[in-house]
């Protein structure tokens, strides 16, 4: 059943829609189709489900499509560039690729020694790219068992962003490890996080000049690779409220505008523009954390989960009462579109 129309207030200050039939347990991804409104969502309930997402004016209704199982909990998600086939990774150190729009029946397509953390699918190597716990990235050649390549990390894999040719994986120890995918076989800059605490989150530039960072201290780090312009580097705080820090759990860079969301443990979304270094929007906060974000392919909706992020344990979770959602918000141009710089003859 699809439905039309808004959630309770409570749990949806910021008034977007709710997606219908939502996992169980805490959601841990969240990857929209590249070429058409089709939304996954993976979950600790070990459950990958698919909807489609539709408008109708001002309006946005789901209609769940499909799920798979896998036997453990599962922690990311991606597409190939196709639009048509999902690849999902997790506990069960495995990645399976789901050829989800022709109907086929998923397949075992990754392994590792650990939990998977992260999975990226990159089109102009036809390869797919996977960060495990067990401190190794590897490459797959989907059509064959073995990796075509496998990259000794420092520590843990936490995150991932690709962006071609760039891509940065960071790992435990604050870690940010930036490959050039024309020669992934060497690192081509390691960096240490311009932010004092644990990484959480990357996003490559879209220009591919460079990445933000996101940690658990409340903090964004805005990072340039070229020597010449360190000087443009900055970090700024946010998701936080008075001495209360969150953590900075999702970065997504607006597919048309390239201005960029933060979504954080405090259940807020701000929209900010790194060019003119403002914050263009803050939303209100929901009741629960924002473990996960994303847009889709033209930025018209921006989905967002809302549920226990496991930051405060698991013996602070209880499935049972702590409710799970998905909203799809409707950013507004003013919401999403950078400001022009002011030049030497202007005034802020």
């Amino acid at each position: 059943m699809s439905t039309f129309g808004a959630a309770a207030a409570n749990h949806n200050p910021n008034k977007s829609f709710e997606v219908a039939q939502p996992p169980s347990d805490s959601i841990s991804s969240l990857s929209f189709s590249p070429k058409a409104n089709f939304l996954i969502a993976t979950s600790w309930d070990n459950q990958v489900r698919c909807w489609e997402i539709s408008r109708n004016g001002t309006a946005v209704a789901s209609t769940p499509k499909a799920s798979i199982t896998h036997d453990q909990p599962v922690l990311c998600s991606t597409w190939k560039d196709d639009g048509m086939t999902v690849f999902s990774g997790g506990c069960d150190k495995q990645v399976k690729m789901w050829p989800l729009l022709s109907g086929g029946q998923p397949m075992t397509v990754a392994m590792h020694d650990a939990p998977i953390k992260e999975v990226a699918w990159i089109p102009e190597m036809n390869l797919l790219a996977t960060g495990s716990w067990d401190k190794t990235l590897k490459y797959w050649d989907t059509r064959q068992s073995n990796p075509v390549h496998t990259q000794q990390l420092p520590d843990r894999c936490y995150a991932l962003t690709v962006k071609y040719p760039l891509m940065v994986v960071g790992t435990a120890d604050r870690n940010l490890i930036v490959f050039n995918l024309q020669n992934p076989q060497n690192e081509y800059k390691r960096v240490t996080s311009p932010l004092k605490y644990q990484t959480r989150c990357v996003a490559a530039f879209p220009d591919q000049q460079g990445f933000l960072v996101g940690s658990i201290e409340g903090r964004v780090g805005v990072h340039h690779l070229d020597d010449g312009q360190q000087g443009k580097n900055f970090t700024f705080k946010c998701h936080r409220d008075g001495s209360e820090i969150y953590s900075v759990n999702s970065l997504n860079f607006h597919p048309i505008h390239h201005t960029f969301a933060t979504a954080g443990s405090d259940g807020a979304f701000n929209f900010w523009d790194k060019d003119s270094k403002q914050r263009l929007k803050a939303m209100s906060r929901c009741s629960q954390p924002i473990p996960c974000s994303t847009f889709n392919n033209d930025g018209s909706i921006f989905a967002y989960s809302v549920c226990y992020d496991w930051s405060k344990g698991a013996e602070n979770h209880n499935p049972s009462t702590a409710k799970s959602y998905i909203f799809l918000h409707l950013p507004q141009e003013s919401e999403v579109k950078g400001k022009p710089r002011v030049g030497t003859s202007g005034r802020k």
